[in-house]
Formats: structure tokens, sequence, C-alpha cells
């Protein structure tokens, strides 16, 4: 797999004195370019920045959970002084499987974007539907709410989790399978950690809402201070 290192103006000119590195998770479906707000936001902000695709739809869970490890190996090629994840959906999880047993001083805060982290009702409603395993792969079939999705297998990490959810909708038909307010793929509550450290809702669409510049806003406060802006976006 190829990787792509993004790094800003200042620390190519070796002027960055802090050189802090952030992993880019996208979701079940879709590539690096749907990140690509965010990481022009990190890079203005001054992070080194690891983007690239990965065959969500090919793999298990468990076996694409191994991206994030690939990740802060090519931060950690740049010797940051901290590693940091944001994640759209799945890569959230993805974070979470990794992290069950794998440790990295290194690696200090996770943003989450819209993850299904106790399951999507999707996935209940639709696994057997040749439509829905052909658009999400192995993947998605581990994503429901019951006994039997990954997401009731996983217990705490040992990281700051920051988590941002979405209470907007443009498709009727997969809102109207799970609990309101939801973003129309993943509902509030089903993003929620008990860990976290900080939670806010903003008024976007789960396939949107990582091109959005409030929530970019919102990820360069969690990443550099540990908590969100709740008098913005919510």
């Amino acid at each position: 797999m190829r990787w792509v290192l993004v790094l800003t103006a200042l620390a190519l000119a070796g002027q960055v004195s802090a050189r802090n590195c952030v992993i880019l998770l996208h979701g079940l479906g879709r590539t690096s370019h749907s990140m690509g707000r965010l990481e022009d936001a990190l890079i203005k902000g001054g992070y080194l920045v690891v983007n690239e695709s990965y065959p969500s739809r090919k793999k298990s869970v468990q076996e694409l959970a191994q991206v994030v490890g690939e990740g802060i190996r090519r931060c950690k090629e740049h010797n940051p002084a901290t590693i940091n994840l944001v994640t759209h959906s799945l890569g959230g999880i993805l974070v979470r499987v990794y992290f069950q047993r794998e440790r990295e001083p290194l690696v200090r805060r996770v943003v989450m974007l819209a993850p299904p982290n106790h399951g999507s009702e999707i996935a209940d409603v639709y696994a057997r539907k040749w439509w829905y395993r052909f658009s999400t792969g192995p993947a998605g079939q581990e994503l429901g709410t019951g006994a039997q999705g990954i997401s009731q297998t996983l217990g705490e990490i040992p990281l700051e989790v920051g988590i941002i959810a979405g209470t907007r909708s443009i498709d009727p038909w997969f809102a109207s399978v799970m609990p309101s307010p939801n973003d129309g793929k993943v509902s509030v509550e089903s993003a929620k950690l008990s860990e976290m450290r900080d939670f806010i809702t903003v008024p976007y669409t789960h396939t949107f809402m990582s091109r959005r510049r409030a929530v970019a806003r919102q990820v360069l406060l969690f990443l550099s201070e540990g908590r969100f802006e709740h008098s913005v976006g919510e």
C-alpha cells in the first residue's frame, strides 16, 4: 500500500519546532479524497498529515485495523513529538480495534466523526441484502448492534477520545430504521463512548460531515486542547 505523507511548507523548511503528526482514516466505501478538506485544514494548522485510501470493502475489520499501525509507522519516520488520529465512521472502529492490544506512547488523541461505536441499525436491517453486501463488503457484515457485531466486543482504548456526531439526514430510507437524532447512517447515541473526553453534535449529514469548516475547527481545537467549543455548531 502506498502512503502519502503531506508536509507543511514550514516542515519542509525545517522550521517546525514540534512536529506533530495526524493520521486520517476515511469511512466505509470512501477514499482519502473524502478527508481532503480536513487534510488541508490540518496542514494549515502546522501538522504533518498521513492521508491514504485503504480497501474498506475488501477485508474484515480486524484486517483493516492494521492500517492504523501502518499510519503510525509512517508518522514515526519523521520523529514526531506526538501522533493523533482523526477518523470518519468505520475509521473510528478500526482505531478501537487496533488499540485493544497495541500500545504506542506517542499516540495521544483521536477525534471520531460519526463513529458507529455501538453498531448500526442499517446493518441489522439490511445485512442480508445483496446490494448491502456488495457496497460494504466483509466489514459491513460486522457492524450490527447485536451480540455478533464487532463493536460489542471492544473495550476502552488508552487515548483521549473526542467524538463529533451529526444530527441531520437527507436519507429518510436509512434514517427511519434508527433512533433520532441521527445523521442518516449513525445515531447520536450509537456514536458515544463511556470513555470519551468530550462530545459534540453538529447539524450535518454523515457523508459530508468531514468536509465542513466548522467540523475542521472543532477537530483542530480538540487536537490542541483536548476539548471542543460547545457554543458553536450544536
